[in-house]
C-alpha cells in the first residue's frame, strides 16, 4: 500500500490559477509522451508516485496520449490512481483535453463539436477510473464547430459535474478573447489556457496572450518549457543516441543549426553561474512570467522529476541574468 511523503507539501509553490481559487503547483507532470506502451509500467507508477511525493499534485492527460494507442495515457494513470492514488483523490488534479483526431468517422476527428467533447469525456473519465475531472480543456480550436458549441459543451461538462473547471488549449489571443466571451456569458468556471512557451518559443508574448490572459485572469499552464528537450542541455555538444533528434526526430533535427547549438552553449553557462542545469534554469525563466500558473514537465524517468522540481529553488533573476539571457538569445 502506497503511502505519500509526509513532508510532500512542505517545499513546494503553489500558484492561484488566474484569479480563480484554484492553487496549481509551480510544476506539473505531464502523460504526453512515456506514459504510453513505451515505459513499464513499474516506470510509469514510481515517476508518478514520486512526484507526488515531491508536492506534484496536478497531472495533465488528454484523450489522445498514448499515441499511436490513443487513450493508453489515461489507462496507464487508471490503473496508478486505482493502485495507489485513489484515497487521496481530493489532494490531486487530473486534467484531461479533447479535440484532436480520436476516434474513426466523422464525430471522432479533430473536433469541437458538443456530441465530440461530451462523448470524449465520458471515455476518458471510464479509462482512469474517474467520477469527475478538474480540468477539461478543449485540446485545440476548431475553425469548422462555433465557438459558441464548443463553449456550451464545456460548459454542460461542468453542469453535468464532470469537470469542476473548464480550460482551452492553444488557442491564441483572439482566438481565447472569443471563446472566453461565450464562457463568461454562460457562467462557467473557465480559469485556463495551456500553451507552448520557452526561452526559445516566446510566440505568447509576440501575440500578446500573457498581458491578456493577466488582465483577464486566466491563468497560462505551460507545456514544453524546454522546447521538446533543445532546453536540456543534452544537445549542447552532440546528439545522444537515445534521445529524440537521436531516434530520428527530423522536426527537433532541422531546428538543431550550428546557430541555435552557439545560444544553447551561452544559456549553459549562465545556468552553471546560477548553480542551476540548463533545464532548471528554463523552468525557473518560464515561472518568471506573472501570467504563467503552472509549468508541465515530462519525463521517462523519476530522476528528470528530481532534477526539474530543484529549479523552484531559484526562481529569482538578476537584471545581469536577464539581459544575459537576452544577449545568448538574439546572438
Amino acid at each position: 500500500m502506497y503511502t505519500p511523503d509526509e513532508h510532500r507539501y512542505d517545499n513546494t509553490p503553489y500558484r492561484r490559477c488566474g484569479k480563480s481559487g484554484l492553487k496549481l503547483p509551480a510544476i506539473s507532470l505531464g502523460f504526453w509522451r512515456n506514459f504510453g506502451g513505451e515505459n513499464p509500467y513499474s516506470v510509469m507508477e514510481e515517476i508518478t508516485l514520486g512526484a507526488f511525493d515531491k508536492g506534484i499534485t496536478y497531472f495533465d492527460l488528454a484523450n489522445n496520449y498514448g499515441n499511436p494507442n490513443n487513450g493508453r495515457a489515461e489507462e496507464n494513470f487508471g490503473k496508478i490512481y486505482a493502485n495507489n492514488l485513489k484515497p487521496h483523490r481530493d489532494e490531486i488534479v487530473v486534467a484531461t483535453k479533447a479535440g484532436f483526431e480520436m476516434w474513426a468517422g466523422p464525430y471522432g476527428d479533430r473536433n469541437g463539436s458538443r456530441k465530440y467533447l461530451l462523448a470524449s469525456l465520458d471515455q476518458s473519465l471510464k479509462r482512469m477510473g474517474l467520477d469527475y475531472v478538474d480540468i477539461y480543456y478543449h485540446h485545440v480550436p476548431d475553425p469548422e464547430t462555433p465557438v459558441y458549441e464548443t463553449a456550451m459543451a464545456l460548459d454542460t461538462a461542468v453542469r453535468q459535474g464532470k469537470a469542476l473547471y473548464a480550460g482551452i488549449s492553444n488557442y491564441s489571443r483572439s482566438q481565447a478573447e472569443e471563446i472566453t466571451s461565450a464562457l463568461r456569458e454562460l457562467g462557467t468556471p473557465f480559469i485556463v489556457n495551456q500553451i507552448s512557451y520557452s526561452m526559445i518559443n516566446r510566440w505568447i508574448e509576440n501575440d500578446g496572450l500573457d498581458k491578456w490572459a493577466i488582465e483577464n485572469g486566466v491563468g497560462l499552464a505551460v507545456y514544453s518549457p524546454l522546447s521538446q528537450g533543445l532546453l536540456s542541455g543534452k544537445y549542447n555538444k552532440n546528439i545522444p543516441t537515445d534521445s529524440r533528434i537521436g531516434k530520428g526526430d527530423s522536426y527537433l533535427g532541422r531546428q538543431l543549426d550550428e546557430k541555435t547549438i552557439v545560444k544553447l552553449q551561452r544559456l549553459e553557462e549562465i545556468a552553471e553561474s546560477r548553480g542551476q542545469s540548463m533545464s532548471q534554469m528554463a523552468l525557473s525563466w518560464v515561472l518568471k512570467n506573472p501570467a504563467v500558473a503552472t509549468v508541465i514537465i515530462g519525463a521517462s524517468r523519476f530522476s528528470q522529476v528530481e532534477e526539474d522540481v530543484a529549479a523552484i529553488n531559484k526562481l529569482d533573476f538578476s537584471e545581469d541574468e536577464n539581459n544575459a539571457i537576452e544577449e545568448a538569445l538574439n546572438g
